[in-house]
């Protein structure tokens, strides 16, 4: 699996926009065959901006005390019910040294949360977390969190969002922006609400019935049942004895569990599982699916290795540029040929004057 970049117009000032292929794959089932299925929401923004207790306080547990620091360790999914609809969250961590799992968060998700804390207004991780959504073409819902605070500003922060072209839907803009306190428990109904209303106006579709596929969202190596790899499923039905194979992971689901830890033995699109069975640690942020057998699945993976390794051979046997320089510098060379890319009309100009220079 590969994510692939769209085009982006010429002088366009933004960075390139990556298309997860599992969103690719699903135009390639039976329009026909295809149901809803619930919405997957990823939680975004600056750390201490009170995510994982908007989170906690949504599910009705306790996972703050737990966390070192009070960061995010890793990426976790759940599932909540509300007015009998369900909704699966992933709970991306907010710290900057998380930038690369917060992306594929927002990759794997059809709405984003962005908690903006009210006394704090918008953070660096606040910025980066918007352009992980517009990167991913999700849609955004702002949670207004810690309203509870005396030094809350809320007109100020919508202010700073709009600066930033997230413009809240009571200014006239199309971004809703509910205002909420995770610590208070207030302001939760209308966040489901909103996430329910969004989730109506878009296509979140896949196909039960179809090709077996998901990203995976964590994993770890546990000595009582050995690789343990939480998987969201985003198309077909997994179950109990599929062969599964995520990077250069493989192996035969022994066991499954939800997220509340039971036992189970299937799962359709946009639950979360945990399942037993991989002989390595996939990577979080791989694309899974399901092959006929382990033996298809090594040899894919062999595959894989072999071709990684050719073009680092043939990496190795090219010339590097500071080998070139060198045999211009000898005479060996008359003429040092380079092909200059940039992302933006406005680099290249900059870059070409520098390398003339």
């Amino acid at each position: 699996f590969e994510a692939v970049p769209s085009q982006i117009e010429e002088g366009e000032d933004q960075e390139q926009v990556e298309i997860p292929l599992w969103r690719q794959k699903l135009e390639e089932e039976d329009e026909e065959q295809l149901e809803r299925r619930p919405p997957v929401v990823a939680i975004l923004g600056h750390v201490d901006h009170g995510k994982t207790t908007l989170l906690d306080a949504i599910r009705d547990t306790s996972v703050v005390d737990g966390e070192a620091g009070g960061i995010t360790q890793h990426i976790g999914a759940y599932q909540i019910q509300h007015e009998g609809k369900t909704i699966t969250f992933l709970d991306t961590p907010g710290h900057a040294a998380f930038t690369a799992m917060r992306a594929r968060g927002a990759q794997g998700a059809d709405i984003v949360i962005l908690v903006v804390a009210a006394d704090d207004g918008v953070m660096p991780q606040t910025e980066e977390a918007i352009a992980h959504t517009r990167a991913a073409q999700v849609s955004m819902i702002v949670a207004l969190n810690k309203m509870d605070r005396d030094n809350a500003a809320p007109d100020k922060v919508k202010q700073q969002l709009s600066d930033m072209g997230i413009v809240p839907d009571d200014w006239d803009g199309d971004t809703i922006i509910v205002p909420v306190s995770a610590t208070e428990k207030t302001g939760l109904d209308d966040l489901m609400e909103a996430i329910l209303l969004v989730s109506e106006d878009l296509e979140i579709f896949a196909n039960p019935e179809g090709e077996k596929f998901g990203t995976v969202i964590e994993a770890e190596l546990t000595k009582a049942r050995g690789v343990m790899a939480t998987l969201l499923i985003q198309n077909g039905t997994l179950k109990v004895g599929d062969t599964v194979i995520a990077g250069n992971s493989c192996g035969r689901i022994k066991a499954m569990f939800d997220h509340t830890g039971a036992k189970i033995k299937e799962a359709g699109p946009s639950v979360p599982v945990s399942v037993m069975g991989l002989d390595d640690v996939p990577k979080a942020g791989e694309l899974f699916n399901v092959v006929e057998s382990e033996k298809i699945a090594r040899e894919i993976i062999e595959e894989k290795q072999l071709k990684i390794e050719r073009n680092e051979a043939e990496l190795d046997s090219a010339a590097n540029l500071e080998q070139l320089f060198a045999r211009v510098q000898a005479g060996e060379e008359e003429e040092l040929r380079l092909i200059l890319k940039a992302d933006v009309q406005g680099s290249l100009e900059p870059i070409i004057s520098s390398v003339q220079d």
